[in-house]
């Protein structure tokens, strides 16, 4: 199968990357990359591919150009898809200047507003401008704080709004909109009790909403939000595994958790490094299956590489895809060999600097389990840095 990504320019970036490997967070590298000079910005496909490949469902579509991270997508009741994500501000010269800033620490480009894309067809992209700001609608009026951080929106159809959520934890909102558009004035159901909230996000099961954060805990909700019916309770997946530290974890990741249903199937999704290390490796989509939002899950399976805080969403045909983007310390890397390349030095992608879909192969096999894995080879497989050895 030939996909089609502009294989001469990644060579060169990959010419750069060898030079700025940082694996140390105490060193002054581990969050440098080059500028655009040595790294330039890649145009997203064009029109034609991404139509190709929305039809075929075989390969991964880099559909948007623009800084972020976290990028969210869902269908709206107004059949328009919604994009969002973790957004540098407005304006902000960095998105030229310094394109491959990874959002951390003190060099940050992460902006303090919410912005918001629409399209019909997930190729051509309206921008909705800035629809939250911390300073105008945050729950902290005194102290908003500064960033914004993984916003996702969901409808809400007994409501007839929208609901927003962001973080980080120690301002994070859970905001009402005013009606049936993502748009403010919000309001605030719980006020600033809802801080404490790691990459919130919310699944609907039935008359019940619940919130996922921290990954990952779920808590359901009351039906006008404005408070949990029960106490939090972990959803870790069975067993545990042992990185090349020594450091033992059971959880499923450290962020970016979310939820779907396959079947009868809850489908816990979370995100880690594939060495369980911070910011050394790939960032990858994980999985685990129960027959209760809140009940006892199995095994952590594998979902994707390079798939780390995806949102899973379907089109209007009902096709699984995958969110993904930019989250590394080198510039991208070209896809050729990537199934078998260790990456276990830095954190390292293949996504470029934007947006870009994965198709999910997302079914329920005969034996009445969950299967979910990215089509797309170069995600597909768990790399040799992997920490974890997977069963299927």
């Amino acid at each position: 199968m030939k996909i089609p990504y502009y294989p001469f320019v990644l060579a060169l970036c990959l010419g750069s990357a060898t030079a700025t490997l940082a694996s140390d967070p105490t060193d002054p590298g581990f969050l440098k990359i080059p500028t655009i000079k040595a790294a330039p910005v890649l145009p997203a496909m064009s029109r034609a591919d991404i139509a190709a490949g929305l039809k075929s469902h075989d390969r991964a579509l880099y559909v948007k150009e623009g800084w972020i991270r976290d990028p969210y997508i869902t269908l709206g009741p107004d059949d328009y898809y919604y994009l969002t994500g973790t957004t540098i501000n407005q304006d902000d010269p960095r998105e030229q200047t310094d394109p491959y800033n990874v959002g951390l620490g003190e060099i940050s480009a992460v902006g303090d507003t919410v912005r918001l894309w629409r399209s019909q067809d997930l190729v051509d992209w309206e921008y909705r401008g800035v629809i939250f700001a911390l300073a105008l609608d945050s729950a902290f009026k005194a102290n908003p704080g500064q960033r914004i951080w993984a916003p996702e929106i969901h409808w809400v159809p007994a409501m007839k709004r929208w609901a927003l959520l962001h973080c980080p934890k120690q301002k994070s909102n859970l905001s009402l909109s005013a009606g049936p558009e993502p748009k403010g004035p919000w309001t605030h159901p719980m006020g600033t009790d809802f801080a404490g909230h790691h990459d919130p996000s919310l699944y609907h099961d039935g008359a019940t909403w619940w919130i996922l954060a921290e990954n990952t805990t779920v808590r359901p909700l009351s039906a006008d939000f404005a408070r949990f019916t029960a106490a939090a309770k972990r959803i870790d997946p069975s067993g545990e595994r042992t990185n090349a530290l020594g450091r033992t974890t059971k959880f499923i990741g450290h962020e970016g958790a979310t939820m779907i249903k396959v079947g009868s199937k809850y489908v816990h999704l979370g995100t880690a490094w594939s060495t369980d290390q911070g910011r050394k490796g790939s960032y990858n989509l994980y999985y685990c299956t129960s027959d209760k939002v809140d009940g006892t899950y199995g095994p952590r399976q594998f979902a994707g590489r390079f798939l780390g805080h995806g949102t899973p969403f379907q089109t209007r045909d009902g096709k699984w895809w995958c969110t993904a983007f930019f989250n590394a310390n080198v510039p991208p890397l070209p896809r050729a060999g990537i199934e078998t390349r260790d990456l276990s030095a830095t954190a390292q992608t293949i996504n470029q600097r934007g947006t870009t879909i994965v198709p999910l192969d997302v079914r329920l096999l005969a034996d009445g389990t969950v299967y979910i894995r990215a089509k797309d080879p170069a995600y597909a497989t768990p790399g040799p840095d992997e920490v974890q050895q997977f069963t299927r």
